[in-house]
């Protein structure tokens, strides 16, 4: 009867330190939070034109404008979102459920446009204005955020957390590491609204 009772015990404090290790682990993740992520760089030409119209029909002139620019991206995993729950451990064992991979900051450097001056150009009575210019930034935008999710940014970002991730627990001696995401979405509506 005590042999049972020490092995209840024995396996009462496994049990015990799994779950301490749990704590650990996660303690060890929120510091590396920073190094799960990944930037992108994307070409973007911005264009539009503008029309000047006699009545409805007739078109006087157009002004067109071409910008070249580029888009930086940031994306990873928001690791101070992973909880105790999301980790399970069982000897040299360690399974992790990672939050998904969203935009962490989305930003148009401006020493990066560059107006292309053999396309732009002002035409009879119709110039190209600031404001129009910002609203084809703005236009721009929006494009590139609606077609984030195809730029293979989900993936890239998920290689280099589980590389990342991988590296970390091999160093705290675990030998099995299981690494898989709550989802394969990207989260967009975290990104902040910046003015262009």
């Amino acid at each position: 009867m005590s042999k049972l009772i020490y092995i209840v015990l024995l396996s009462v404090m496994l049990y015990s330190c799994n779950r301490d290790n749990r704590g650990l682990v996660v303690g060890k993740i929120h510091k590396a939070s920073k190094l799960a992520t990944t930037e992108f760089t994307i070409d973007k030409i911005v264009h539009g034109t503008k029309s000047k119209k006699i009545g409805w029909l007739i078109k006087l002139s157009e002004a067109r404008f071409l910008l070249r620019s580029k888009v930086i991206v940031k994306a990873g995993v928001d690791l101070k979102r992973l909880k105790k729950e999301d980790i399970e451990i069982d000897g040299k064992s360690i399974s992790i459920v990672l939050p998904p991979i969203e935009v962490l900051n989305f930003s148009y450097p401006p020493d990066s446009m560059f107006i292309d001056n053999e396309v732009t150009r002002n035409a009879f009575l119709n110039q190209i204005s600031v404001v129009d210019q910002e609203e084809f930034l703005r236009r721009a935008e929006l494009d590139v955020r609606a077609n984030l999710q195809f730029m293979g940014i989900v993936e890239t970002s998920q290689q280099k957390t589980r590389t990342m991730l991988t590296a970390l627990l091999s160093s705290l001696n675990y030998e099995e590491i299981y690494i898989r995401f709550q989802s394969d979405e990207l989260i967009l509506d975290q990104v902040p609204e910046e003015d262009i």
